[in-house]
């Protein structure tokens, strides 16, 4: 029995064994499900489970008119993994579908993926294809095979409005314009859709997964219209190259209510492809360029003296007769010796002297009041990104000369935007608008989001200040006035001309920058236009370069609508059309001059027989008959194996006041000037070096009365 009972003792501990072994897996089981079974099914949500992004549709732009200016492609990506391609016959499929498509060879494709690299797993045979590619090779349905979508940002109209729309990078996220300044508005939010990994870590999706669908980003409907946005860059590209200036900047606005009708800059970019263009060429000048303004910014001491009564409309102002005066030992010069002028002539003429004499009549808390009331020191919070506010020192930080410098445009620095700003206010009879880019925002289904209304900020004058002072700008733009050329037939303008010297290492160089703004018609404005040429060639005057571009851009806006009305003027076609500008040849090669001359159908006559132009007559910027010619004489170029800092003195004998201060001035000197006339005595000799900035005196004195009848004769 013993015996027995040791066998079945054994069994029972071996059935024990037996029976414990599912049991302890039944107690696995319910410990799992049971007890930590959420933190089990968490672990396989996240190894199994996964969110991928639903992109949102980046929003559209559009101008005025409904055109569409910037919006989205899509391109399709099409890549294999060679490891779940599965047999040769599948690889060979797609194969044939992307030649067929592409009319590249399949061997050309085959040889992709034998130079991937080993064990790779995403092989790109094509990273762009049409929709009709993306369909056919989706119909394979072969595993293994990698179709991508990739949203991509399209501007319709190239370079068309490039500075105000801006640009976006691969992420689609916006880097300039618009699109960085509305990138929130215009990106939306990316939705999810949940999807399930295998074993091999591979997504798939599943027919009742979650999603999350994206919101779309809103479009941007703006103020910008196409029309006048092409005639501005066309017609800037143009007078650019006509005027050889390094570049050039336009805005139009509506003076009423601050919408920009358009802004240009060139050089320009295609934001297509913004990388094949220099950084400065996407740089928006108009909002981001701070510079000193010139005599535009006589509107402010005008102003200021009139509604303060500093001045009266029929007073008389004696300028010398030399063009120059010295206040507080500095010399304050007229681009011409103006003599007595009216004060409506001071602002026709462009006279600095008149104009710092009105100008010091204020006190300084004034004038800065005024400048600033004007907008000048402030941002004008145009939606557009990268604004700067200018410059403009509070009167305790002035010298005694900052006041009627100023007044002419000097020690202060305003933007392109600030100063429209300033004359659209002028221009709609007192009130400073805010100017602004996008009119409103709308959803995916048209619904306007948010809309823009003009903003008034404040006003700059009295309506009567505002009145009186039309018409002084209005002869600004009349043959009496400096900005003659920006004269458009039948149409009623009033602005004004700037030159700028600029101030470059640390001292004024014989370099300018060239501007004119003006509006249009005077007595209901439309349209407010600003030209600024950085560094013209032919001229240093901005009545005649940037005035010109102005009157073209004038013509063609104004002859858009029925809504702007000419007035009735006769004028000799004939008279006007046998007119011309004499161009700035000096220092220019001679294969140069005489392309550009020829161009432009202008006779002329030359002398010598060096390689540069030494000399013209008349001088650069004169009207003369078209039948004149023009005498220019070549010789070597007068700065030659000069050293760095030094300038040659040219010949100034013979010549009068005024061609010779244009002369020295161009060259980066000064003149002081012992008499009037004609010049028959200099100080350095011609052929001599004298530092640049440095003063050379002439003496003259004028002719007698037969010498001028007989030179008239002739």
């Amino acid at each position: 029995m013993s015996h027995r009972s040791s066998i079945m003792g054994r069994m029972f501990v071996l059935l024990g064994l037996l029976l414990l072994l599912p049991a302890a897996i039944l107690v696995q089981i319910l410990r799992v499900n049971l007890v930590e079974g959420e933190g089990f099914r968490e672990l396989w949500s996240s190894q199994a489970i996964d969110y991928i992004p639903i992109p949102a549709q980046r929003g559209h732009i559009y101008d005025s008119r409904g055109s569409l200016l910037a919006t989205n492609t899509v391109i399709y990506r099409v890549a294999i993994d060679p490891y779940t391609i599965g047999t040769s016959s599948n690889l060979q499929d797609i194969l044939n579908v992307l030649s067929r498509h592409t009319g590249r060879s399949p061997q050309f494709y085959k040889n992709r993926v034998q130079q991937a690299p080993q064990r790779s797993k995403y092989v790109v045979l094509e990273r762009s294809v049409p929709v009709q590619t993306f369909e056919d090779l989706n119909e394979l349905n072969i595993r293994g095979l990698i179709l991508e979508e990739e949203y991509r940002r399209r501007y319709s109209f190239e370079s068309l409005a490039a500075h105000v729309i801006g640009f976006v990078n691969h992420n689609l996220d916006g880097m300039a314009g618009l699109e960085s300044r509305y990138n929130s508005v215009l990106s939306g939010t990316d939705g999810l859709q949940q999807v399930r990994k295998d074993r091999l870590n591979q997504i798939f999706a599943y027919v009742g997964a979650p999603r999350k669908l994206p919101v779309q980003g809103h479009s941007l409907h703006t103020t910008i219209d196409s029309q006048i946005q092409a005639i501005v860059e066309e017609e800037l590209e143009a007078g650019v190259a006509r005027h050889m200036a390094l570049q050039g900047t336009a805005i139009v606005m509506n003076p009423k209510t601050g919408a920009v009708k358009a802004i240009a800059n060139y050089p320009t970019f295609d934001p297509n492809t913004p990388a094949a263009s220099g950084q400065e060429n996407r740089r928006n000048f108009a909002v981001s360029d701070m510079i000193e303004p010139g005599s535009t910014f006589k509107l402010v001491p005008a102003i200021a003296a009139v509604e303060q009564r500093a001045v009266k409309l029929d007073e008389s102002f004696d300028t010398p007769i030399s063009g120059q005066k010295s206040i507080y030992g500095q010399m304050m010069r007229d681009h011409d010796p103006l003599g007595t002028l009216t004060f409506s002539e001071v602002i026709a003429k462009s006279s600095n002297i008149a104009t710092s004499e009105i100008a010091m009549r204020l006190k300084p808390d004034t004038f800065y009041q005024y400048a600033r009331n004007m907008g000048f020191g402030t941002l004008t919070q145009i939606d557009l990104p990268s604004e700067e506010a200018g410059r403009l020192q509070r009167p305790y930080e002035w010298s005694r000369v900052t006041l009627p410098w100023m007044s002419i445009g000097y020690e202060i620095h305003v933007t392109p935007i600030q100063l429209i700003q300033a004359y659209a206010a002028f221009a709609n009879g007192g009130t400073m608008m805010k100017p602004y880019v996008v009119e409103k925002i709308t959803d995916e289904f048209g619904n306007i989001v948010r809309e823009q209304k003009p903003v008034p900020i404040r006003s700059i004058a009295k309506k009567e200040t505002i009145d009186k002072l039309i018409p002084v700008f209005e002869q600004a733009v009349s043959d009496s006035g400096t900005a003659r050329w920006a004269m458009v037939d039948g149409l009623r303008i009033a602005g004004k001309t700037g030159t700028a010297q600029k101030y470059v290492d640390g001292r004024y160089q014989a370099r300018y920058r060239a501007s004119f703004v003006g509006f249009f018609p005077v007595d209901d404005p439309e349209f407010i236009i600003l030209v600024l040429l950085d560094e013209p060639r032919t001229s240093i005057f901005g009545g005649f370069t940037s005035g010109s571009i102005f009157k073209e851009m004038a013509t063609r806006i104004s002859g858009l609508g029925n809504n702007i009305q000419r007035y009735n003027e006769e004028v000799n076609s004939d008279l006007m059309a046998n007119q011309i500008v004499t161009p700035n040849l000096n220092g220019l090669q001679r294969n140069r001059v005489t392309a550009l001359l020829r161009k432009s159908g202008i006779p002329f006559n030359t002398e010598g027989s060096g390689t540069y132009v030494t000399a013209q007559y008349p001088l650069p910027g004169e009207e003369i008959s078209r039948n004149t010619p023009l005498k220019v004489e070549f010789g070597l170029h007068p700065q030659q194996d000069v050293p760095d800092g030094f300038i040659r003195i040219p010949d100034l004998t013979n010549l009068n006041m005024r061609q010779a201060a244009y002369i020295l001035i161009n060259l980066g000197l000064e003149i002081e000037t012992i008499g009037s006339g004609t010049i028959y005595t200099q100080f350095p000799k011609a052929g001599e070096m004298m530092r640049e900035g440095r003063t050379v005196t002439v003496r003259g004195k004028s002719k007698p009365i037969s010498q001028i009848a007989s030179f008239t004769a002739n």
